[in-house]
């Protein structure tokens, strides 16, 4: 996937001197033992490094401060081993920039009521440390993650995994660059947007380019470059000439291939990691870019349509938080009606993200009604199937707006022999007709990105860390 820098999460846990140095020495025993088979235990995307024990106040602001100032650390998680006094974590929770998940846990999986005494009791209270703590952080409206169960559990640790995800897109969001080629699509709502106010909110930086800016890195593109690239596609996916000689539908391809490599080159040059074009702007381009968006796209990079530079950076960050995996950039095009069969089918002229293929795609050259431009070429191929999230991020001028709408995708069943593009089908919840009136009454807009690998709880903690209006439709 496109650059994300290696991340890790620190550690910390609460306790404190009242029950003398051997206590605090079982503490970070225990501690130690967590960490190493958590980072064991394969379910984790990124380790846990454990920090000295939270005891002081002047060692829990130091260890926030080295937080934000460390690139390299993207969350925090505590866990209060015993009863921390909350009023030492003011300072440096006050001062801590980057997510922070509460781990409402304890060493001991059941009480020992054989052996359990007051000295057991004083070192395992974590149920009085998590109120404690839990309660500090309601008063200073972290925002915090509070996870709750037995740290050894599966389904605890897969909730950590899932934060830690949500954790990591959080960060990059502040690295989020969108090179748009071109201007919004002329008449358009739903495109627009305050840049400015991106940026202060989520961190989006927002650049345009002229499409003659491109048009040059295009020029400068070899043709033993481009005749690599059409050697690997023709490894990765079938080809369908149709009704073209394999002369001209060569060509074509090979004008995309151009485009892949003049792209990609110049986000990199720039340090964008995600982009728009628009099909009114095409000025110096013999097509439309189709089959290179959609191969950047499965690299990593986040992409919209017409322009539109909001939906282009969220499909970055959820690239991100998914580890791009079954996650892409989707517009609305038209329903399934029938009684019982109620769906929308998902698609767009060109570029439908292949990270979304249930099968091998194959490359097709085929007339596109709009651009006024050569026949463009494209991967297509039907979606995968699963339950997932869709989201759209809307501006209202006063704030904005993200819409989540959770839905199942299905394979199609019925061929669609003369649609040149790519489909993917999904049922919304909870039903068509609530559905889609939620949607429509909420603004919400017809791009959009949608994961089968992410989950509404983690698209919803993002939108608190960023103090993020949001509407959930299940």
């Amino acid at each position: 996937m496109s650059t994300v820098s290696a991340k890790q999460f620190w550690f910390v846990v609460g306790s404190q001197h009242l029950y003398g140095e051997e206590a605090l020495g079982e503490v970070k025993a225990h501690a130690q033992a967590m960490t190493d088979a958590l980072n064991n235990s394969g379910v984790l995307p990124y380790p846990l490094v454990l920090q000295d024990l939270a005891v002081s106040a002047d060692t829990i602001t130091s260890i926030m401060k080295e937080v934000n100032y460390r690139d390299e650390v993207a969350g925090v998680i505590t866990w209060m081993h015993t009863f921390s006094p909350a009023k030492m974590w003011i300072r440096g929770t006050k001062l801590l920039q980057k997510p922070l998940l509460h781990l409402a846990t304890q060493y001991n999986e059941s009480i020992p009521w054989a052996t359990i005494d007051m000295d057991f009791m004083n070192l395992n209270q974590a149920a009085h440390g998590d109120r404690e703590y839990g309660f500090i952080n309601a008063r200073l409206n972290k925002q915090n993650k509070v996870v709750v169960g037995y740290w050894e559990r599966a389904e605890v640790q897969k909730q950590i995994a899932a934060w830690m995800d949500v954790a990591v897109a959080y960060n990059e969001s502040f690295s989020i660059k969108v090179a748009r080629f071109g201007d919004n699509m002329r008449n358009v709502g739903v495109t627009e947007g305050d840049k400015v106010e991106a940026q202060i909110q989520f961190g989006w930086t927002v650049d345009y380019y002229g499409i003659g800016d491109l048009v040059e890195y295009v020029k400068a593109v070899k043709e033993e470059e481009i005749d690599a690239l059409f050697a690997e596609y023709a490894q990765l996916y079938d080809f369908e000439y149709g009704t073209y000689s394999k002369e001209a539908w060569e060509a074509s391809v090979k004008v995309q291939a151009s485009y892949e490599i003049a792209l990609k080159r110049f986000l990199d040059h720039g340090g964008y990691n995600a982009f728009t074009s628009n099909f009114e702007d095409l000025h110096g381009m013999k097509q439309l870019p189709g089959l290179a968006v959609q191969r950047l796209m499965a690299q990593g990079y986040g992409f919209a349509g017409e322009g539109d530079w909001k939906t282009a950076a969220l499909d970055r960050l959820l690239k991100v938080m998914s580890h791009n995996q079954n996650t892409g950039f989707m517009e609305d095009y038209t329903y399934e009606m029938a009684a019982g069969q109620e769906a929308i089918l998902q698609s767009h002229m060109l570029e439908v993200d292949p990270c979304l293929a249930s099968s091998k795609p194959k490359v097709v050259v085929s007339p596109l009604g709009i651009g006024d431009r050569e026949d463009p070429a494209r991967l297509v191929f039907d979606g995968k199937a699963g339950k997932g999230v869709v989201v759209s991020m809307a501006d209202f001028g006063t704030h904005y707006k993200l819409l989540i709408n959770e839905v199942e995708a299905f394979e199609p069943t019925v061929p669609a022999p003369k649609l040149p593009v790519a489909r993917v089908l999904w049922k919304v919840k909870p039903n068509f007709q609530d559905g889609v009136k939620a949607w429509i009454e909420n603004g919400g807009g017809h791009h959009t990105v949608v994961s089968l690998n992410l989950t509404t709880d983690q698209i919803v903690t993002y939108a608190k860390l960023v103090g993020l209006e949001y509407v959930v439709i299940n």
